[in-house]
């Protein structure tokens, strides 16, 4: 066991959680936040199936001929692992944000908060939970772009990690909006004015070769751009940038928002009255 891992596993002992408690606490989080979602999949699952569909037929298929192929793939076919991250991306982060500000909003996150469930156990609870749903919809979006595109997958390692790693990104970060906000109105501000233009302008629908030179820079600074070539190469195995940068990029992220949320409950930021 790594010194960090013990130290975690010794703070949660200390507060009277043994491995096992520590394990059930987590266990428990994570099915509250699947049935919370799953119970009301007609809201959560099936809206992104519709959405994945219509954008196969106006994009893939109506589109899609004129475009002819990019890098040598179908038009259609490139869409895939965009459509798909997307979901992930969409899905993981409305999750966390809206459960944890509902939670805010109904005052039963004091409950979590003063119990004997250390902070880091907590943000990992609404992490997977966020990450459930993400994936959840990401598998049932594959299974639409069965019936429109010829799947294939280039690096089933690639293709598993990106999209872990993505959803538990967005998941972080829907966790840190749902801190700040005050109101219902404060859990849709980034989403609509950050998230989904980054996403749509990340490379979704087109290759970045195919922007004049000036644009192609402008949207190297957009990290998104990195994670979704990414999830393409594990499918197609063709990308604009370097693989290994999405990588580095999530993982940072990861890192860095993780310890950014932790401080935020230690501290109490938008928690406590």
């Amino acid at each position: 066991m790594s010194p960090r891992i013990e130290h975690h596993v010794n703070a949660a002992v200390e507060q009277g959680l043994t491995i096992r408690q520590t394990f059930n606490a987590f266990n428990t989080l994570l099915i509250r936040e699947v049935l919370r979602f799953g119970r009301i999949w007609m809201q959560t699952i099936l809206p992104p199936m519709i959405m994945t569909s219509l954008y196969f037929i106006v994009f893939g298929h109506l589109i899609g001929p004129r475009v002819g192929e990019i890098d040598g793939v179908p038009y259609i076919n490139y869409l895939v692992p965009g459509l798909i991250l997307m979901a992930v991306i969409t899905q993981s982060y409305a999750n966390v944000v809206s459960s944890f500000y509902g939670a805010k909003f109904a005052r039963h996150i004091e409950e979590l908060l003063v119990s004997p469930m250390p902070h880091w156990l907590i943000i990992l609870g609404y992490i997977a939970g966020g990450m459930a749903r993400g994936l959840a919809v990401g598998a049932a979006v594959t299974v639409v772009a069965v019936f429109f595109a010829a799947l294939d997958v280039h690096s089933i390692v690639d293709l598993l990690g990106v999209a872990i790693l993505t959803s538990a990104l967005f998941a972080l970060g829907g966790l840190i909006n749902a801190i700040y906000a005050n109101s219902f109105d404060h859990i849709t501000i980034v989403p609509t004015f950050i998230l989904t233009p980054l996403t749509y302008l990340g490379g979704v629908f087109y290759s970045i070769h195919m922007l004049p030179p000036f644009w192609q820079q402008v949207s190297m600074f957009n990290p998104i751009l990195y994670i979704i070539n990414g999830f393409r190469y594990a499918m197609l195995g063709i990308s604009d940038v370097p693989v290994y940068s999405t990588y580095v990029i999530l993982i940072v992220s990861i890192v860095l928002l993780f310890g950014v949320t932790l401080r935020l409950f230690h501290r109490g930021i938008g928690m406590r009255g």
